[in-house]
């Protein structure tokens, strides 16, 4: 055999047993082994969320008692101190917070009904300016036009009898749902007042035993996370309600508890909330005080909200969970695009118990779970310490006695 025979041979462009991988470009076989990578990472996701989805029945009531749980273990944390039992402790911290939102429905529904009649005189004052508006201002509509245009109306309403019936018949089986997951939201509330430290210990023990410790103290990190947003966030809620409640108050708005309440409540769901309570708010200035009244009406909704995202959110909400607010956007639409409401209400709570956990798993220094306080800020962040810190630490403790 010739030596060119020898070098065909060899080489691995001819011969027939090469390997076809080294014809292929490293740029190309990175690229294909980044992109299947990506589609079962995006494959695992999808499954996720769809058994999510299927289970929204059990998961969104066991994300809402999470979350109430977070909002009563201080209370809880506070009787065990003074020497009651944790069970009992649980029953009180839960029928207290029951009574209490009972009683501000009740007074709140007691409100709106006592307002309502005044509300809809003004609402038919109001309906009857506009009315006179369109014929006698720059529109100058005719009567018989403003007739046809209700009779239309009221023909649509009819015409649209069965789909406003079916509608009807959803939002009734809707409220039995939500009737329903009230109830097993309670009943997994009262497991977690009374036992979360058991519950998450038997759900330790099936991580394995070398990273058990580090998995542990992310949970506890990740579930301090979640105390220190819930109450951030119901300072923000009390102080965008108090602001706003006060406002339309000194302007004569009625139903000034029920606005309030609202505004209070929505304020959970972070940017969404504020802008619906604060259209809401508006809405009822238009229609009760008019358009001068609903200007500063909205002119105060406006300087609540920039209070909040520039001085509350940063000082409480930037220091409790250290989320980026466009990471706070992008989870926010995120969650309402995928579960809607309830998406919207769990998505940065979410994001902040990930933002904790992954970090304690990253940079925990020594991870002690007992060293762990859920129910302060500072049990949020992982014990990291650079090196220079290190050195001095080796000092001081050289240097103590």
């Amino acid at each position: 055999m010739s030596e060119r025979e020898g070098t065909a041979a060899k080489s691995p462009v001819l011969s027939e047993e090469a390997d076809v991988t080294t014809l292929v470009p490293r740029s190309l076989r990175v690229s294909a082994a980044l992109s299947w990578r990506f589609l079962v990472v995006i494959a695992a996701l999808y499954v996720i969320i769809w058994l999510v989805g299927y289970l929204s029945v059990v998961v969104i009531p066991l994300s809402i008692a999470l979350l109430l749980a977070a909002l009563l273990a201080p209370a809880v944390a506070q009787l065990v101190k003074a020497k009651f039992p944790r069970g009992l402790a649980a029953a009180i911290v839960l029928i207290g917070g029951l009574g209490l939102l009972g009683g501000l429905l009740t007074f709140v529904i007691i409100q709106f009904t006592d307002g309502l009649p005044e509300l809809q005189k003004q609402l038919n004052e109001s309906l009857d300016q506009i009315k006179n508006w369109l014929v006698n201002g720059p529109i100058h509509l005719r009567q018989e036009q403003i007739q046809e245009f209700i009779d239309k109306a009221f023909s649509f309403l009819k015409d649209n009898q069965a789909a406003l019936t079916n509608s009807a018949l959803t939002t009734a089986s809707t409220v039995g749902e939500i009737l329903t997951g009230f109830v097993l939201t309670l009943f997994i509330l009262i497991f977690f007042l009374a036992g979360g430290d058991q519950i998450w210990g038997f759900l330790v023990k099936g991580v394995p035993q070398r990273v058990r410790s580090r998995v542990d103290v992310a949970g506890r990190r990740g579930f301090a996370s979640l105390v220190s947003y819930v109450r951030a966030t119901a300072l923000v809620a009390v102080v965008d309600a108090v602001g706003i409640g006060i406002g339309v108050a000194i302007l004569g708005v009625p139903l000034v508890v029920p606005l309030a309440t609202l505004v209070f409540l929505l304020a959970f769901v972070p940017i969404i909330g504020a802008v619906v309570a604060g259209t809401v708010a508006v809405l009822i200035a238009l229609v009760t005080k008019g358009f001068i009244t609903a200007l500063i009406v909205l002119a105060v909704v406006i300087g609540v909200m920039q209070l909040e995202s520039h001085v509350l959110q940063p000082l409480l909400l930037g220091r409790a969970v250290r989320l980026h607010p466009l990471a706070v956007v992008l989870a926010i639409t995120g969650g309402l695009v995928a579960a809607g409401i309830a998406g919207a209400l769990l998505a940065v709570p979410l994001l902040a118990v990930l933002n904790a956990g992954i970090r304690s798993l990253l940079h925990e220094v020594d991870p002690v779970p007992e060293e762990v306080d859920v129910l302060h800020d500072q049990g949020a962040r992982p014990n990291e310490r650079t090196p220079e810190e290190d050195e001095e630490q080796g000092g001081q403790s050289a240097e103590t006695p």
